[in-house]
């Protein structure tokens, strides 16, 4: 059965496992695509235990999503009147199998329960894999973006969105 595990910021083990599986698929993921040195920056930044805790105490909610063994992770949170899904990830050896839908589908349940209009994200635009599976989901592409995130590195990305109601 599959599970969406809300991680705290005050448990300590769900923290480290969720920040052990993140580098692991992240690097597995990314490497190829922006360069090792990029990722392990992006990497200490974003998913190490100390990001992740300072994330969820500025607001974002993840989860590790679970089939029996761990085979992903997400996180979103309210961000300019829409819901910003900030991570969307499961490993390489299960894509394809119909986790990215199911977490969308509970990503979505939230975002309407919680009233809100869209779901957007950020992808990089050499994520030929991600923006397919976002496509097959029905968002559009409604932006481009290059941000700073320090070191000299950049996030060159598509924004794009899922329309819950005009």
């Amino acid at each position: 059965m599959l599970e969406m595990i809300e991680v705290k910021a005050d448990n300590d083990r769900c923290v480290k496992e969720l920040s052990q599986m993140a580098s692991a698929i992240v690097k597995d993921y990314y490497d190829p695509i922006i360069g090792p040195e990029q990722n392990d920056y992006m990497i200490d930044k974003f998913h190490s235990p100390d990001g992740i805790v300072e994330q969820i105490q500025h607001g974002a909610r993840y989860y590790i999503v679970r089939d029996t063994v761990n085979v992903g992770f997400f996180s979103f949170y309210p961000k300019n009147g829409k819901m910003y899904l900030s991570k969307f990830y499961v490993y390489s050896t299960v894509r394809g199998k119909g986790y990215g839908r199911s977490i969308f589908e509970f990503v979505k349940s939230k975002v309407m329960a919680e009233g809100y209009s869209a779901i957007f994200l950020n992808v990089n635009k050499n994520n030929s894999n991600s923006i397919a599976l976002y496509d097959h989901l029905e968002f559009k592409k409604v932006a481009d973006e290059k941000n700073d995130i320090g070191r000299g590195y950049y996030m060159d990305d598509y924004v794009m969105e899922y329309r819950i109601r005009d």
